[in-house]
């Protein structure tokens, strides 16, 4: 995939991030790199969260995979998924611990709940990168999204989308799952951003599941009236397919859906955006997120430091100076689909611009 300008803005970015951490410093020696070489081939543990979420499987792996495989042509990767099961990721983290892998990249289901498998690692002296989500326990390194800016994009561009609605207008806030750390921050952005300007009935969604969002959103409907709600900050893509759903079966058609977020730019987000059903999504490029990921697995196996991979450090509720990469993410609109996920090579117009969608490009100009 073709991602030179993300590319270009990732490896240039230096962020801070201030999280709330209270316990423990990160051990220096393993947070900027091991204390002894390491030589001959490389085993490398990769543990990601659920298959629901499009990204992992299609664009996570892969991406993670093809870098390791060009830093270390003869590393040995092992790839799990925990399809959203806390104790099965649990169980896999150990798993890599007794075929003593050289180091792990975790992207957790839990971030509270697999923080003794993370500590059983360190006492294994396997360090672990914490993949896309902030898992506690003693940590080695951390790369994401600067995952409060996703919420705020998220809500500027709600509000955009809702101009002169009068005072406090009603909208839904259907947030991701509370075990899963990025979700509070996707929150908390969201709410520094909307807050005082709209009126909100609030929703947290169990396991990302479109089908608790669709749920939910016919409960909203029910309680507030359907004339009552203006607007729908939806935390994620799949999240927005249930609720638009919802909204749909609640009486609102095509021309008078409220705006509904998203994140992810997913392949059916981005045709609901061109169909004008859903407002926007969030772009995050995978490449840099996965590079990095790869890029520090790979470092702290060989024993070399960090410091040319991550920019930034960041507090866990565990763990303080954890190095990391943060990557700013993008609001996707109508407007800059184009020039985002198809030059980036995400998605070709084809694959966007399907029978179904075909005249909706071309209302859009998207050819």
């Amino acid at each position: 995939m073709r991602r030179a300008a993300v590319a270009v803005a990732a490896t240039a970015m230096a962020v801070s991030l201030a999280a709330c951490g209270s316990a423990g410093e990160a051990d220096k020696d393993k947070s900027e790199g091991a204390d002894k070489a390491k030589s001959g081939p490389i085993k490398i543990g990769l543990l990601l969260p659920e298959n629901q979420t499009a990204r992992y499987e299609a664009f996570d792996k892969p991406l993670i995979e093809k870098r390791i495989a060009e830093l270390a042509p003869d590393a040995d990767v092992t790839y799990v998924n925990a399809q959203q099961d806390a104790t099965k990721q649990q169980q896999q983290v150990e798993t890599m611990i007794t075929k003593k892998v050289d180091v792990i990249i975790l992207d957790a289901v839990d971030s509270k709940a697999i923080a003794s498998a993370v500590q059983s690692a360190k006492d294994a002296d396997i360090p672990v990168v914490a993949y896309d989500r902030l898992a506690e326990g003693p940590i080695d390194a951390y790369t994401s999204f600067d995952n409060e800016e996703v919420g705020k994009v998220q809500g500027t561009a709600l509000l955009e989308a809702l101009g002169d609605k009068g005072d406090k207008p009603q909208i839904v806030m259907m947030n991701g799952s509370p075990t899963d750390p990025n979700a509070a921050m996707f929150k908390a952005g969201a709410h520094s951003v909307l807050d005082g300007k709209v009126t909100i009935k609030e929703y947290d969604t169990k396991e990302w599941k479109p089908e608790v969002a669709n749920t939910q959103m016919e409960g909203a409907i029910a309680s507030l009236g359907k004339d009552k709600i203006v607007g729908v900050y939806s935390a994620n893509d799949g999240l927005a397919g249930g609720i638009i759903e919802a909204l749909k079966g609640g009486g609102f058609d095509k021309a008078n859906l409220p705006p509904v977020t998203g994140q992810d730019a997913e392949l059916a987000g981005v045709q609901r955006i061109v169909a004008g059903e859903q407002y926007m999504s969030v772009y995050k490029p995978y490449q840099p997120e996965a590079y990095a990921a790869a890029e520090m697995a790979v470092a702290l196996a060989k024993g070399e430091k960090l410091d040319s991979i991550a920019k930034a450090k960041v507090d866990s509720p565990t763990t303080k100076g954890v190095p990391a990469l943060l990557i700013p993410p993008v609001a996707l609109t109508q407007k800059n689909i184009k020039d985002t996920v198809v030059k980036d090579g995400l998605y070709t117009i084809d694959d966007i611009c399907t029978p179904k969608y075909k005249a909706a490009c071309d209302k859009i100009g998207l050819k």
